[in-house]
């Protein structure tokens, strides 16, 4: 995990180092710093910065536009200077037309995340697995991507366009999309919400040869599809979303209702983690080290 005095968050090269190996690369969402270090501490390679998590923890709200691009910034920036691994960011739509995607690529990349993703939907957006989403004509999104492209400073900054199309347009004009969109300079293409194993081999197979991302979104639109077929089908990257935001709901849920039964946690703090187990884990030794090194004065 990363040291308060050294660097922090896995760059853009890292990020394009994982994704040239071959093997398909899992990032586990993660909706604020504890979470991002527990991803990292689970062995993952990469953290996934969940835009539906950072909206719902952030101010318990659905994902359905209601945060700003320098909320998420904010967000993005304390994950990547808690962990050594890449993060890789949800950037909506870009917050505004080609110019705000200009302002948004840098900001994102100030704050040391390696990859984002940008899609097409207009503005408000929604969460790529609720109804009533709609999309913007596809030039304009290829100038969302091609405003990307020019805005980034490092080469190796992933910009990973995302196509809502399915849901609005059909599979096909979706999969049209994604392909002028790779045109237009992104590095990774994602198409959001296929609903069933059928259109899931028909992305892979029509945009075989392009690096893909497979959004694992647990229990939306997309069937679940084990990760040796999603390998076998080439999907690059695959990203589990919200496993641990629904995970710490329902154990906080849990451990509440029980206080509540009980009048006291006395029946459950044998089950919690150590309370010395979890300061180990955000860093006690370290912040005492320091101490010493410096003083408290």
């Amino acid at each position: 995990m990363a040291l308060l005095l050294g660097p922090a968050g896995g760059g853009p090269a890292s990020l394009r180092a994982l994704l040239s190996r071959g093997d398909t690369v899992v990032a586990p969402g993660a909706y604020d710093v504890l979470s991002a270090r527990l991803v990292e501490a689970a062995g993952f390679p990469a953290v996934y910065m969940t835009g539906f998590g950072v909206s719902a923890s952030l101010i318990g709200r659905p994902d359905v536009g209601l945060l700003t691009m320098t909320e998420m910034v904010d967000s993005a920036r304390r994950i990547c200077s808690a962990v050594e691994v890449p993060v890789i960011a949800d950037a909506d739509t870009g917050y505004g037309n080609a110019l705000n995607v200009v302002r948004t690529v840098r900001e994102y990349e100030a704050a040391g995340v390696a990859g984002i993703h940008l899609e097409d939907q207009v503005a408000p957006k929604r969460c790529g697995h609720l109804e009533g989403k709609q999309v913007v004509p596809a030039e304009v999104m290829v100038d969302r991507v091609r405003a990307a492209v020019d805005a980034r400073r490092d080469r190796d900054f992933v910009l990973i366009a995302r196509t809502d199309a399915r849901a609005v347009e059909g599979l096909a004009a979706a999969l049209d999309r994604a392909a002028r969109y790779r045109e237009a300079g992104a590095d990774m293409l994602f198409v959001e919400a296929p609903q069933s194993h059928e259109e899931i081999e028909t992305v892979a197979t029509e945009l075989a040869g392009v690096p893909l991302l497979f959004n694992w979104a647990e229990g939306g639109k997309t069937p679940p599809v084990p990760l040796d077929r999603l390998r076998e089908l080439g999907f690059r990257l695959v990203i589990c979303p919200i496993s641990a935001l629904l995970a710490a709901t329902s154990a906080v849920r849990s451990v509440l209702s029980r206080i509540a039964a009980d009048g006291t946690p006395v029946d459950v703090v044998r089950e919690l983690p150590r309370f010395g187990e979890f300061v180990d884990l955000i860093g006690l030794a370290e912040v005492n080290d320091l101490a010493e090194r410096y003083g408290n004065g």
